[in-house]
């Protein structure tokens, strides 16, 4: 699961920890291989027009087929730079979340009031995971697939009661 809950200690004086990250289904050496695969591919056509005039008609277009790949693969693993933080302690829970463009949101409340909500319908995505505290409802793991938000807001819950 792209989620890790650690505890340092044990309540009420310990610590419990969430990072959640999105899942990435390309790590950077795929990333490499399938650019350096796709390449040779490109390449293979231009073996049986070398020598003539007819590869420099066709050289900018594939480069600019194998330049479009770099920058739409590169493009969509920048987004997958978003990482959330979940904090809780006998006294508050903070949530920070880290954005892809650097920006950081941050919401902290009393663990005791904190509700866990799972939003079967109305919600963005299936089973949409929120926590409430306080005046504001926050989202939390909005990229995980809908059986790792159940699972994550049953440990989320379980940790919760440790606390209260």
């Amino acid at each position: 699961m792209p989620y890790t809950l650690t505890h340092t200690e044990t309540p009420p004086r310990g610590q419990s920890t969430l990072l959640c990250w999105p899942h990435r289904s390309l790590p950077k050496t795929g990333f490499v291989w399938f650019i350096g695969g796709t390449a040779a591919f490109v390449a293979l056509p231009l073996l049986a027009v070398l020598g003539s005039v007819v590869l420099w008609g066709l050289l900018p277009f594939l480069a600019a087929a194998l330049a479009g790949m770099w920058l739409a693969l590169s493009r969509s693993y920048r987004s997958g730079d978003l990482r959330e933080e979940l904090t809780i302690t006998r006294d508050t829970i903070h949530l920070r979340r880290s954005e892809p463009d650097k920006h950081v949101r941050e919401w902290t409340a009393n663990p005791y009031w904190v509700q866990i909500h799972i939003h079967t319908q109305g919600g963005p995505v299936e089973d949409y995971l929120t926590l409430k505290g306080g005046d504001r409802e926050v989202e939390l793991g909005s990229y995980l697939s809908p059986d790792e938000r159940i699972a994550l807001a049953q440990d989320l819950r379980a940790t919760l009661a440790r606390y209260k």
